[in-house]
C-alpha cells in the first residue's frame, strides 16, 4: 500500500504541476474524457465533492481509490505558480494581491501595533489565499484555494482529549476513532513533532520558551504540539541549508516551503488515482435534486478578476459537501428555505460555534526578550483543559516582526457552550449568522481568568495596542468555525443528510461548535470514518 500511495502522490503532484504550468482550471492525472461544455448533458459525474479542504480531500481520495469517478469543485485557485518575486505565496509583512480574497486591503488578526495602522496594507483585488467572512458580531477566517484551510493555518495537528471528544460527538465510537481513524489521519497528513533538543537551543523558539517559563511560575502545564510543517526542513532552514519559509515569517498568507498542505498529501494522492479531477475557480451556489434522484449543482466559474465567465450545471449520483462550516451550511440552508429540498432537518443551521477562540497578548519585562527571530509554526500550548472550573488550551503563538518587541501572543481555545444559528436572508440570498458579543464574552472571561493568573505571578500586563479599540482580547473572529449541520442531528451518524438520500456532509459542519483543540485532525479522522462506512454500505447497493 505504501508504494501505491507513493506512486499516486507522484502522479498527483505531476498533475498539479502540469495544470499550473499551463494555467488550467481543470486538474487531473489523466486527460479529460470530454471537452468542457457548460450546461451540456455530459456534465455528469458519479460523485461530486464541493470544496477541497480536509473532509473534502479525504472523501475525494477514498472515492478515487474505490474506482468512483469524482469531480471536486474548488472556489479558489491552484496555488502553484510563482509571482513576480519568484514565490507562490506573498510575505506576511509585505502582502500583495495574493494575500486576500478580492479585497482592497488586508485584514490580518492584529489590527495595529503601538496603536498605529501599520499592519494591514492596501492591495489589488484578486482571488487571494485568505478570506475573512464578516458577520455582524463575528468574522471567520477561511482558506481559498486547492487545499482550503491547510494553505493558511498554523499547522497545529492536535488530537482532542478523548473525554471531550466523546462529550461533543457521543454517537461516535471513540475506540475506533483513537485506535484507527486518528492514527490514519495523522499518518496521511504527515504529522511530526519538533525535536525537543533543537527547540531548547534554537533562537527561533525563544518566544515559546519565555511563555513556558511564565506559565510554569503559576504551576500551569505546557505541552509540545504536533504539526504538519516538516521540522526536519525547519532545522535545515535554521542551518542555512534550505530556503526559509517558517523562518521567514510566512504563515497566514501561505507557506512557500516546508508545509504539508493538502495539495501535497491527500489531494495529490487523490489525483494520482486517475479517478479524481479538480475544477478550480468554481463557486457552487445552489443545489437541487431531480426526480431521478440525481443532484444538480449550479456553479459559477470566475476569472482572476472575480467576473463570472460561465455558469454550469453539473449533475451527480451522489453529492458530498465539504465547503466548510460556512459554505456547507449555507448551501443546505438555501436549499431548505427556498423549497428545493424541503425535507431537510430543522437542525440545519444550528449548533455553530467558533471553538471558543479568543486572542490576547502580554507585555513582558525588558529582560524577558522573545527574540527578533521567531518561527511561525507554534509548537507549545498551555494546557489547562483539565481544570474543571475553567478549561482553556492556549496556543503560544508567534509574532514574527523582525525585531524585538517583548510581546507574548496567544490563541486561546476555551470551553464556550454558547451556540449560534444561521438563518437564510432571501434579500441577499445568503446565510446570516446569529451570534452576539455576549456569547463571545464567555470565551473572553475564561481566557482572562487564565492570563490574569500569569500576569499576577509575573508582574506583567496585557497589551492594549494590537486589536483595535484598546481591547486586550480579540473575540470578534475565529479560525475554527464548527457546526451548522451536526452529526447525528442534521445528518445520521455517518454524515448522510437527513431528508436527502445521496447527499453527505464531510467537513467541520458536523462538529457541534467546539472540540477543545485545533480541529483539522478531528475533521480529517471523522471524514475517514464516515467515507469508509458510506463506501461499504451505500456503494454496495
Amino acid at each position: 500500500m505504501t508504494s501505491n500511495l507513493t506512486r499516486r502522490h507522484l502522479l498527483g503532484l505531476g498533475a498539479l504541476q502540469t495544470a499550473s504550468a499551463l494555467g488550467l482550471t481543470r486538474i487531473g492525472a489523466v486527460p479529460a474524457a470530454r471537452a468542457e461544455t457548460p450546461g451540456a448533458a455530459a456534465d455528469h459525474t458519479p460523485a461530486l465533492v464541493i470544496g477541497s479542504g480536509y473532509g473534502a480531500a479525504v472523501t475525494a481520495l477514498r472515492l478515487g481509490e474505490a474506482g468512483v469517478p469524482t469531480l471536486v469543485l474548488e472556489m479558489g485557485r491552484l496555488w502553484d505558480t510563482a509571482g513576480p518575486d519568484g514565490k507562490v505565496f506573498c510575505s506576511t509583512t509585505t502582502p500583495d494581491q495574493r494575500s486576500m480574497w478580492f479585497r482592497t486591503r488586508t485584514e490580518a488578526p492584529l489590527a495595529q501595533f503601538l496603536w498605529l495602522d501599520v499592519v494591514n496594507k492596501n492591495i489589488s483585488p484578486y482571488p487571494g489565499v485568505l478570506d475573512r467572512v464578516r458577520f455582524a458580531d463575528m468574522s471567520v477566517y477561511v482558506g481559498r484555494g486547492v487545499g482550503g484551510g491547510s494553505l493558511v493555518n498554523g499547522g497545529m495537528a492536535v488530537t482532542p482529549q478523548r473525554a471531550y471528544f466523546s462529550e461533543m460527538l457521543p454517537s461516535v465510537d471513540a475506540d475506533a476513532m483513537y485506535d484507527t481513524y486518528f492514527p490514519r489521519a495523522r499518518q496521511m497528513l504527515g504529522v511530526n513533532t519538533v525535536n525537543p533538543a533543537w527547540f531548547e537551543a534554537t533562537e527561533w523558539y525563544r518566544f515559546a520558551r519565555i511563555s513556558r517559563k511564565h506559565a510554569s511560575k503559576v504551576g500551569l502545564k505546557t505541552v509540545f504540539v504536533p504539526n504538519v510543517y516538516d521540522f526536519g526542513y525547519m532545522e535545515r532552514e535554521a542551518a542555512g541549508q534550505a530556503v526559509k519559509s517558517a523562518l521567514a515569517g510566512e504563515v497566514i498568507y501561505g507557506n512557500n516551503h516546508g508545509k504539508r498542505s493538502l495539495d501535497r498529501t491527500y489531494l495529490a494522492a487523490a489525483l494520482g488515482t486517475g479517478r479524481v479531477t479538480v475544477e478550480t475557480l468554481h463557486r457552487a451556489r445552489a443545489l437541487r435534486r431531480q426526480s431521478d434522484g440525481r443532484y444538480v449543482v449550479t456553479a459559477d466559474r470566475i476569472d482572476l478578476a472575480g467576473k463570472v465567465v460561465a455558469t454550469r450545471e453539473l449533475s451527480c449520483d451522489r453529492l458530498f459537501l465539504g465547503a466548510g462550516s460556512l459554505g456547507t451550511t449555507e448551501l443546505l440552508l438555501r436549499a431548505r428555505e427556498t423549497g428545493v429540498l424541503p425535507d431537510l432537518s430543522d437542525r440545519v443551521g444550528t449548533e455553530w460555534g467558533g471553538n471558543g477562540n479568543v486572542m490576547t497578548a502580554r507585555a513582558n519585562h525588558i529582560w524577558d526578550t522573545v527574540g527578533a527571530h521567531q518561527a511561525t509554526m507554534p509548537v507549545l500550548g498551555i494546557d489547562d483543559w483539565s481544570n474543571a472550573a475553567n478549561p482553556v488550551f492556549a496556543e503560544i503563538a508567534p509574532l514574527p516582526m523582525g525585531f524585538e518587541h517583548w510581546i507574548s501572543l496567544y490563541l486561546a481555545i476555551t470551553r464556550n457552550p454558547e451556540r449560534g444559528t444561521f438563518t437564510y436572508d432571501a434579500a441577499t440570498d445568503s446565510a446570516r449568522l446569529n451570534w452576539t458579543r455576549a456569547q463571545s464574552q464567555v470565551s473572553v472571561t475564561a481566557a482572562k481568568k487564565l492570563f490574569d493568573r500569569i500576569n499576577l505571578r509575573n508582574a506583567t500586563i496585557y497589551r492594549y495596542d494590537l486589536f483595535g479599540g484598546n481591547k486586550p482580547f480579540a473575540d470578534d473572529f475565529t479560525y475554527h468555525p464548527l457546526g451548522g449541520c451536526v452529526l447525528g442531528r442534521a445528518t445520521d451518524d455517518y454524515g448522510r443528510v437527513r431528508g436527502a438520500p445521496g447527499l453527505y456532509v464531510t467537513d467541520g459542519a458536523l462538529i457541534p461548535g467546539s472540540i477543545g483543540v485545533n480541529p483539522f485532525v478531528t475533521i480529517t479522522a471523522l471524514a475517514e470514518r464516515n467515507i469508509e462506512r458510506v463506501l461499504a454500505e451505500d456503494y454496495a447497493r
